[in-house]
């Protein structure tokens, strides 16, 4: 991929340009209808491909580890199914016995005598969750103010806890942050019953120092002039092979000098039918994805921003119109809305602790996946079946069970519906 870099003097995380704008010359400003094909980023897709599966396991992970024993039987895990995003045809066992170096299978007998699937983590598996919960606690500040800044890019300062969940893996927020780190924040965040009925978080406090946008804090370099008449330009990267024609250019080119207007800033004042009103849109997710880790995120995820940010009706078409600024990736079933100038092909610039991490169960899932594919766990797995007993008294079987695209006889976890306590071998 390359930079374009389409106003005045360019930079690579900023332009600038010397005219002054004012207010009546961006409202008759009217929104150009212009649009520019979507072309396909390999790169970027590699970057999207198996987040989902890496995603569900990470949450499995989380779920497992703050269980009393670190293991569940399957129908206690398949509770949190929803929260997960696998495919509605997947059993969520078949894709738990998918990675055995990352998830250890049991099973132990109910009181009704149903053999019944247990999961907990492997070593391995445990002792890089261990180091992720350092890698949380080292950068807690960081994800903090990142919420911070989330909710300062609303109107009144608030979310729906619903709308967070969705957002805390982009955010790097621990899964469990409802009950373990919210409520060590109170003089921060409250919990608010919202206007349609949801418990939502609310920052407490408005906060000047972190009031100021990702492109504003790159644009410092630029001259005094420059950041008075707000005239910033966002930078601009094609995939390789990009045509753009020439009256698309031009457009690209005066869209560029626009005033910018803060995402953090009153926008009210501003008509949506105009092209400075959609350079706002741009920068309030602009400043969204640098608030990610991996600077992505689901665009469905965006989608259910629109109220709580004000913003008009259609308002996403913006990622079809900017294609230089976002990438829409179509892998895995979805659409993700990726921010171009976060990658240098497939890696990523600046790189959050946590995506380390990630990075690492992705290694661990891949090689388990590619040795359970070669049957090296074929042999144990039928040791542990051979032996009743040893199933009873908690015998690991070999942390796969049977294939991973049959289910077994056994396997009535998708029925069984008891409460009774079981306790799982450790």
């Amino acid at each position: 991929m390359g930079y374009w870099f389409l106003c005045g003097k360019a930079k690579v995380f900023g332009f600038s340009c010397g005219l002054r704008r004012g207010f009546n010359y961006q409202q008759s400003f009217s929104l150009v209808n212009v649009k520019l094909k979507w072309v396909k980023d390999k790169a970027l897709d590699a970057v999207i491909a198996g987040e989902r599966e890496l995603r569900a396991a990470c949450n499995l992970v989380s779920i497992l580890s703050s269980s009393p024993n670190c293991c569940l039987p399957i129908y206690h895990l398949s509770r949190h199914r929803g929260q997960l995003g696998l495919p509605h045809d997947l059993k969520l066992s078949t894709f738990i016995r998918r990675y055995p170096t990352i998830f250890h299978e049991s099973y132990v007998f109910d009181s009704g005598g149903t053999r019944v699937p247990c999961f907990e983590l492997t070593p391995e598996a445990l002792n890089l969750y261990h180091e992720e919960l350092g890698v949380v606690r080292e950068s807690l500040m960081d994800l903090l103010d990142r919420l911070r800044k989330l909710l300062m890019l609303t109107k009144d300062r608030a979310l729906a806890l619903q709308t967070i969940d969705q957002l805390k893996w982009d955010l790097g927020l621990p899964y469990d942050y409802r009950d373990n780190l919210i409520p060590h924040y109170a003089d921060i965040f409250s919990l608010v019953r919202l206007p349609d009925d949801r418990i939502g978080l609310k920052l407490l406090s408005w906060d000047d120092t972190l009031a100021v946008s990702q492109l504003e804090n790159n644009a410092i370099p630029q001259s005094e002039e420059d950041l008075k008449n707000n005239c910033l330009a966002f930078p601009i990267r094609f995939t390789r092979g990009f045509g753009l024609k020439r009256k698309c250019m031009e457009w690209l080119k005066e869209w560029q000098k626009l005033p910018y207007t803060s995402p953090y800033a009153d926008a009210s004042h501003l008509d949506p039918r105009t092209d400075v009103s959609e350079k706002r849109i741009v920068g309030v997710f602009h400043e969204f994805l640098h608030l990610t880790i991996q600077k992505k995120t689901q665009r469905q995820n965006v989608s259910n921003l629109r109220t709580p940010l004000s913003l008009p009706q259609k308002f996403t078409k913006v990622f079809e119109r900017h294609p230089g600024i976002f990438y829409i990736s179509k892998m895995s079933d979805t659409q993700t809305v990726v921010l171009r100038e976060a990658y240098d092909y497939q890696r990523l610039i600046q790189r959050h602790p946590l995506v380390d991490i990630r990075e690492r169960f992705a290694s661990m899932m891949r090689k388990g996946f590619l040795d359970r594919s070669r049957g090296l766990y074929k042999k144990t797995t039928e040791v542990g079946l051979e032996d009743s007993s040893k199933i009873v008294h908690g015998h690991k079987a070999g942390g796969t069970g049977f294939d991973s695209e049959v289910e077994s006889d056994y396997d009535l976890f998708s029925e069984y519906d008891s409460d009774d306590s079981i306790h799982c071998p450790s």
